[in-house]
């Protein structure tokens, strides 16, 4: 079957075509490990992990690579790590105060049903030239210097190098915005040692005070830190060379971000293309609200696991994971406890259909919906017709990333019962009604009696299949 993805690049939906069949490479911008993640940044993680997974079932598992990023090289943290770890070389400070994050970003995405990608390069490695050959990022800045598209410049906060935007044809055609409208755009105010306002930089100098790396320019060295943009390009380099088959990323990473790595990365290997697919899932709001600390409306994915901040209770993965997949990925999503329990519903009726039966293969008719830039829609659409064989339908939702099995067995029903007892006490029966409706739509039936001691309310519940 043909797959087709819409290219950002393009702004149409095109036949995608690797340039490799044998090796499909795929990078997308993971995340800056200074705190845990929250469930904005594991949108992209959700989204893409299916892009793998069909990747890998159209081409073959040893024929896709994946790279994911982490960034952690980042002001706030480098900081950090001198304050908290000064006897240690930098990297190895760094790599302390960052360890705990990254852990726990890794095992959120486990939790939702995430592959693990091919690569997990860290930004830190990629800094300095390295002993394997590797692309890295103090190289790369000296071949745009080399080649006339970047320059040094002496700023009120020390020297930088930066990427000239005017030395590229085409800048800013995969944001769609033109270079004198670029101003605006720039995140930083007109500085006098820019040529042009939307130059942008590659590496600055640190103060004594501020951590760096020893960088080598045009024969100078300059003690400092790289730009944000810049630790794409080498780390993608490194994994899936100059020229790939599919980079990814949230919207909100179109520009600066991917505008910039694409122009360093064209600039540098002489290319026209950096990836020939650029994708980009939409926005998550939460309750109908931009997702804000400010708001009260910010939550990190560990909350929504383990923690019951979110709706009072604890949510398994493969709901989170649900919640994520129920709106096409280039959509915006608005996260919320009913659509939380929407998810749950949904996967209970599919893990009855399922019966645990395997020996199945996934459903043609839901990888050609699939195929067709990843459309959900139509997916669930397929997924709600009952005229599937069990075992066809358990290994969809497998090779989905739903594990049901451990579905069933994190679902305990136990707290929405204290629920609905509490909601009894206040007598409140239209909400007590609800929690009970709820767990009857997903195979749970609760029975009500009375303690022959004390005459209190109790309930129970049992599986109805």
């Amino acid at each position: 079957m043909e797959l087709k993805l819409y290219n950002t690049l393009t702004r149409s939906k095109e036949a995608f075509k690797p340039i490799d069949a044998e090796d499909v490479r795929m990078y997308v911008c993971g995340p800056t490990v200074y705190d845990y993640a929250h469930i904005g940044n594991a949108r992209p993680v959700v989204v893409f992990d299916v892009l793998f997974r069909l990747l890998r079932h159209l081409y073959g598992e040893n024929s896709v690579t994946y790279a994911r990023n982490i960034t952690d090289v980042d002001d706030k943290i480098n900081a950090r790590a001198v304050r908290d770890f000064p006897h240690l070389p930098l990297n190895d400070a760094i790599r302390q105060v960052t360890e705990k994050t990254a852990g726990q970003f890794h095992k959120d995405m486990k939790a939702l049903g995430c592959l693990e990608p091919s690569h997990q390069p860290r930004a830190t490695d990629f800094v300095l030239p390295r002993d394997d050959g590797k692309p890295d990022m103090v190289s790369m800045i000296q071949t745009l210097l080399d080649k006339g598209n970047a320059y040094l410049a002496s700023g009120d906060q020390g020297r930088e190098v930066l990427f000239r935007v005017n030395s590229m044809d085409h800048y800013g055609q995969l944001s769609n915005r033109k270079l004198e409208d670029q101003q605006a755009g720039a995140r930083v105010a007109v500085e006098g040692h820019k040529e042009n306002p939307g130059d942008f930089v590659l590496w600055k100098e640190s103060s004594d005070a501020e951590p760096g790396w020893d960088g080598t320019f045009n024969g100078e060295i300059i003690h400092g830190r790289p730009g944000w943009h810049i630790e794409c390009s080498a780390m993608a380099e490194a994994y899936l060379g100059q020229t790939f088959d599919i980079h990814g990323g949230g919207l909100d990473l179109i520009f600066p971000h991917h505008e910039n790595e694409l122009a360093q990365s064209r600039c540098c290997h002489g290319t026209d293309r950096m990836a020939n697919f650029w994708m980009h899932n939409g926005f998550l709001q939460v309750e109908g609200q931009k997702m804000s600390k400010s708001l009260g409306n910010f939550h990190t994915v560990h909350e929504v696991l383990e923690t019951g901040k979110v709706g009072g209770r604890n949510w398994p993965g493969e709901v989170v994971r649900l919640a994520m997949l129920m709106t096409h990925y280039r959509e915006p999503i608005d996260f919320s406890v009913r659509r939380l329990e929407e998810a749950e519903n949904v996967l209970a009726k599919w893990h009855r259909r399922g019966d645990g039966k395997t020996g199945g293969a996934p459903l043609n008719q839901a990888m050609s919906a699939l195929s067709d830039d990843l459309d959900t829609a139509s997916l669930f659409t397929v997924l709600n017709d009952d005229d599937h064989r069990p075992e066809d339908f358990s290994a969809t939702l497998a090779f989905l990333g739903f594990d049901m099995s451990a579905a069933v067995a994190s679902f305990d029903p136990g707290e929405r019962i204290t629920q609905r007892l509490a909601f009894i006490a206040e007598q409140n029966w239209a909400e007590a009604d609800r929690i009970r409706d709820e767990l009857l739509a997903q195979g749970i039936q609760l029975k009500d009696s009375k303690d022959s001691d004390t005459g209190e309310r109790i309930t129970t519940w049992e599986v109805k299949r």
